[in-house]
């Protein structure tokens, strides 16, 4: 029997199964999650959606008093950003 073609026998019975076993049992062995960290994700979860219904809140308040104020995220390039140099930008009496 040709030698090459035993070594290709002999490490597809032998080393498939040890490299399937081997990640298995590293599967296995990785970090789950736990109950604590479960609680953790909730209540953060909770908190985040207070504080969005909280922003959302003050955005009604804000658009009340003032009719250009546009609550939320609207997705364009703020007056600061469009078309607008450095220098045009720049005013003195506004440094720190």
């Amino acid at each position: 029997m040709d030698p090459l073609g035993l070594i290709a026998i002999v490490a597809s019975l032998i080393g498939l199964p040890w490299l399937i076993l081997h990640y298995i049992t590293k599967w296995r062995q990785a970090p789950k999650i736990t109950v604590e960290d479960e609680r953790m994700l909730d209540e953060m979860y909770n908190l985040a959606r207070r504080l969005e219904e909280r922003v959302n809140t003050v955005e009604r308040i804000i658009s009340a008093d003032n009719p250009d104020f546009r609550p939320g995220l609207t997705g364009t390039s703020p007056e600061w950003k469009a078309g607008a140099t450095a220098e045009s930008r720049y005013q003195i009496d506004r440094r720190n």
